[in-house]
């Protein structure tokens, strides 16, 4: 009975999260606190992500401040932006939302930021889909670190989307197996004003609001470095 009770607050406390109507200002917060969190990552020396990884991104997507907590049933929600590379650079942004759960012995709560990095075709077409589940139809795996971190390990072979957290300052990869992300279709017709279907937006069809340009170029930024190194 316990169980079952915590389980209903999680849900409930989550989906109040999931129905709540963001303003455009809300939305925009979101996409400047993801640059601030990319920058932070990159400029963290030996400790960001590779950029061997960051050469072979065709998508970029960041979540500030996911939240976790936990009371014997543990929860995740967050919300997030993504870009795509194009023919003609890096597209604008979409907004996409990530949750799940686990059962176990725990309680407490952290707030993380996320992110996941597009490693081929498959992983960019996975963010193009309206809902997939980490481990379940899109593989992934907890993304190395350091400046030669990618020499280490056979993601190459085995994984769509390589991805990484950073709780109180520690930054490391992470797995989300059993995470399911899908398009937060609300949020992105809320921030342009009028409804684009996702794969339009990510297939650069679409122009970077000038709002988000400063996010777009910072993932621009980061891939021609690891291209030029």
């Amino acid at each position: 009975m316990l169980k079952k009770l915590m389980i209903l607050a999680a849900s409930i406390c989550m989906a109040s999260q999931v129905n709540a109507a963001s303003s455009r200002q809300d939305l925009q917060d979101r996409v400047d606190a993801a640059k601030a969190v990319l920058d932070q990552i990159m400029t963290a020396g030996d400790k960001g992500i590779p950029l061997g990884i960051l050469q072979q991104a065709t998508c970029v997507a960041v979540v500030p401040g996911m939240i976790k907590g936990a009371f014997v049933f543990g929860a995740q929600y967050g919300q997030g932006v993504v870009t795509c590379r194009t023919g003609h650079g890096w597209s604008a942004p979409v907004f996409i939302r990530l949750a799940g759960g686990s059962w176990g012995l725990q309680i407490g709560g952290q707030s993380t930021d996320l992110v996941l990095v597009a490693v081929n075709e498959k992983g960019f077409q996975d963010l193009l889909k309206n809902k997939f589940k980490i481990g379940a139809n899109a593989s992934a795996a907890a993304g190395p670190v350091g400046r030669n971190g990618e020499a280490s390990t056979d993601w190459k072979m085995s994984a769509e989307l390589l991805t990484y957290s950073r709780t109180k300052g520690l930054f490391a990869g992470i797995d989300l197996d059993g995470t399911s992300i899908s398009q937060n279709n609300t949020d992105t017709d809320t921030y342009y004003g009028q409804e684009y279907p996702f794969q339009t937006v990510l297939k650069g069809n679409v122009a970077v609001p000038q709002d988000s340009v400063a996010f777009v170029q910072t993932v621009a930024h980061y891939f021609i470095e690891a291209k030029n190194q």
